[in-house]
């Protein structure tokens, strides 16, 4: 068995909290965005995130630290807008084999560190693979319906680049995240089984979808037991949701999940739903107190957050995580 598989047997495994929410913290310029290596770059670089794992690594190690430090198993590299489809808004589409790399170094390097201070308890690095801001199920013009901004070829080539990147660069698992469109899933699920086959490995699969609102849906219409069924020909490590939704508002949504499959489960939710200026109040302890009905009710194997959350929030549901048992795992019949 795989060092995750042993951890995930004993204990319910923490992930991190928001990249992007620690990282606003910085207030980062232009020109902090750019770094010296690409001060005459001729396109503007300000939110270009995972940019700054070449130009601000010192900032992404601090995240990934303080992530380890509140209780998290495993960090997310920084690498959500990492496939050529992604950086493509930025012209950088040469940097990507790079910025895939360099962000799982570092989140390597770090948690080489924690593992070195307390070998009894191993942390991982999950390789993040986000959606793209493409869709290969919907049409981006209402007036033609039938036409697609990308193919599931374009899809597959692109993520392909990108998980051999990660994997390079030290990667535990690869994490297909934020899932609005099952469809371009399936394309990184398709391209992570072409590298297993061609490099003669297996690395852990987590998935995680997003249900957008009170429709139940994902993006792409899907109900969370056709979601499920479209990606369980893959032997995953983990299936969950993450994002769009609070902790409340998704607990539904992963109840059905964990009632039909025998993968262990996954979740990383927003810390509740923005306000009016995009911001997320809920605080550590509301959080940590709608975790404890997931706990509760035997839903989870993995928990951690997603947008708006800090480590201050992880904390607080790592020391309520640590007072349950794993979820056991249903036979489905």
């Amino acid at each position: 068995m795989l060092p995750i598989h042993n951890a995930l047997a004993k204990r319910i495994l923490i992930l991190d909290g928001a990249m992007g929410t620690m990282l606003q913290r910085h207030n980062f310029t232009e020109e902090d965005f750019r770094g010296e290596r690409f001060k005459d770059f001729p396109h503007p670089l300000k939110g270009n995130n995972d940019l700054l794992s070449l130009t601000q690594p010192e900032a992404i190690k601090d995240v990934h630290r303080q992530y380890f430090a509140a209780g998290a198993d495993i960090v997310e590299t920084n690498t959500f807008s990492g496939t050529t489809i992604g950086m493509a808004d930025y012209h950088m589409e040469d940097l990507v084999y790079e910025l895939n790399y360099e962000s799982a170094r570092l989140a390597r390097e770090v948690a080489d560190e924690f593992t070195a201070a307390n070998p009894d308890k191993p942390r991982f690095v999950a390789g993040s693979i986000g959606p793209t801001n493409r869709t290969a199920s919907m049409s981006p013009d209402v007036n033609d319906p039938g036409y697609r901004a990308v193919t599931f070829d374009d899809l597959r080539i692109a993520y392909k680049e990108q998980v051999n990147a990660l994997i390079d660069g030290g990667s535990d698992i690869l994490l297909v995240e934020t899932i609005f469109d099952t469809l371009n899933a399936k394309a990184a699920l398709f391209a992570i089984e072409e590298v297993k086959d061609e490099r003669n490995l297996d690395i852990p699969i987590m998935v995680s979808g997003t249900i957008t609102d009170a429709s139940g849906r994902t993006l792409s219409g899907q109900t969370v037991e056709a979601f499920l069924i479209s990606i369980s020909h893959i032997p995953l490590l983990s299936v969950g949701f993450n994002c769009a939704l609070g902790a409340d508002q998704l607990k539904p949504y992963l109840r059905r999940l964990a009632h039909n499959t025998q993968f262990s489960v996954s979740a990383h939710p927003n810390a509740g739903l923005p306000n009016a200026f995009g911001q997320y109040d809920q605080t550590p302890e509301e959080m940590q107190a709608l975790i404890r009905e997931y706990l509760d009710d035997n839903l989870i194997n993995i928990i951690g957050g997603c947008c708006g959350t800090t480590p201050e929030h992880i904390k607080l549901i790592a020391d309520v995580a640590a007072e349950y048992e794993p979820r056991r795992l249903l036979v489905v019949g």
